[in-house]
């Protein structure tokens, strides 16, 4: 199933887009707090830190993936609003083959420096080993990771955004059910919570596998998928790797911010924890509406239509407001009963819901950058949103680390560095984007 979206309402046509995007992805969180609810309510404190803090480091993995899959889609999003059904099988069977190369050769060298990355985060030794081997189960699953963004995001290149939603609802409910299973059931700890999730990851990306041989005709591609095309190898690392790298810098700076958590002791490790996925709930779909304006923009981008892409931004950055108004309420005003679905230890229950409630008071500003982002995205200049989130995280580590190292801050210290690097972010891509629009180019 495809959707053309050079034609049409587009506020409609956004919103339908983005409300399967934003459903995967809180399902996706959903079975990632999974693992920290379970772990914490059953295994312990410690193992929740080991948890949390072997996260960031899982994170940059998937998310560099990921960022290589969404440059690749914007290319695919440019080739089917162009009408060249030839190029995008094209585009789809080379990103394929070098992804699959590039994500075995990642998941073999982060197994291998696993102990080591984690010892350079400051990971407390007691809890180290217990993060190892929480860590390399996570990136043998990569291969996985990879194929299912891949396939979930050329879906979205096309149109697609529901299909992906209904496979990973299901590896969701069998992830959490594996959670109980490994973890309550065997007494795995940990271990069984990142087996249980690269097993449903695995599932995923077989269910979405399936879908598309029997009903997206655009990619059944038969030997068609051993395709190589080399010409279009250099563009599609170009984009791919600079959306990758920006994915990266994103959860660079955020390790950055653990190791310097993981000097505040365990306590604000959990909490930090538990506040952190809370976070990334109220996050992630803004991120999201951004990636639906950059496939309506791309589209329309490839169809010649600028009106249309102009338009697409406008209303994008509309959809963010709103949706940036409601999530601070809710995380402003229901801090304590969420934060203590993670956590019973009355320290942490405290620090985490000072953490939630200052952060969601600031979530106007990342709206903005996001939406910002997604129409820089849609119109193919990927360096700008690139140079603009490591200001972001530049800012914020530096921050952080001046907060809490040097003045000696509390957990408030966290969400003030944030605003920091969200400051610096609008303050490079408002003139930028101010720039575009008056020379035409949005």
């Amino acid at each position: 199933m495809t959707k053309d979206m050079t034609s049409g309402s587009i506020t409609p046509l956004l919103v339908k887009f983005t409300i399967p995007l934003v459903l995967g992805n809180l399902f996706q969180l959903t079975y990632n707090a999974a693992d920290s609810i379970i772990v914490g309510k059953f295994v312990g404190e410690e193992a929740l830190a080991a948890v949390g803090t072997s996260n960031p480091l899982m994170t940059l993995a998937i998310l560099f993936i990921n960022g290589m899959c969404l440059g690749a889609g914007i290319l695919v999003s440019t080739a089917f609003g162009a009408g060249d059904r030839k190029l995008v099988e094209r585009q789809v069977s080379t990103t394929a083959i070098a992804g699959a190369v590039f994500s075995l050769a990642f998941s073999a060298l982060c197994i291998l420096l696993a102990n080591p990355l984690l010892r350079l985060l400051q990971v407390p030794t007691a809890i180290l080993p217990i993060a190892v081997n929480y860590l390399r189960i996570v990136f043998a699953g990569l291969i996985f990771t990879f194929f299912y963004n891949f396939l979930a995001a050329t879906m979205r290149a096309l149109g697609d955004s529901q299909s992906a939603l209904y496979f990973l609802m299901i590896s969701s409910v069998l992830n959490i059910g594996g959670d109980l299973f490994f973890v309550r059931a065997l007494g795995w700890g940990s271990e069984g919570c990142a087996l249980s999730t690269v097993l449903s990851e695995a599932l995923c990306c077989v269910l979405c596998a399936v879908y598309i041989q029997f009903r997206v005709p655009v990619l059944r591609l038969g030997r068609r998928w051993l395709v190589f095309d080399g010409s279009l190898l250099r563009k599609t690392v170009s984009y791919g790797w600079t959306s990758a790298m920006q994915q990266a810098t994103v959860q660079l700076g955020k390790i950055a911010v653990q190791a310097i958590v993981n000097t505040m002791g365990v306590n604000a490790m959990a909490a930090f924890t538990a506040s952190s996925r809370i976070d990334d709930f109220a996050y992630i779909p803004q991120q999201n509406i951004g990636h639906a304006m950059t496939t309506l923009m791309a589209q329309n981008e490839g169809a010649g239509k600028k009106d249309r892409v102009r338009q697409g931004f406008f209303c994008g950055l509309k959809i963010e407001m709103i949706y940036a108004i409601a999530i601070t309420a809710l995380c402003f005003f229901g801090a304590e009963p969420i934060i203590r679905m993670f956590a019973d230890e009355p320290e942490v229950i405290a620090l985490g819901v000072r953490f939630l409630r200052l952060v969601s008071l600031f979530y106007l500003m990342p709206a903005l950058t996001n939406g910002i982002q997604g129409g820089f995205r849609g119109v193919g200049d990927l360096k700008i949103t690139l140079n603009s989130s490591m200001l972001n995280m530049a800012g914020r580590v530096a921050a952080a680390a001046l907060f809490v190292l040097v003045m000696k801050m509390d957990i408030e210290a966290l969400p003030y560095s944030y605003v920091v690097g969200w400051l610096l972010m609008l303050a490079y891509q408002a003139p930028l984007m101010v720039k575009y629009l008056k020379g035409g180019k949005l």
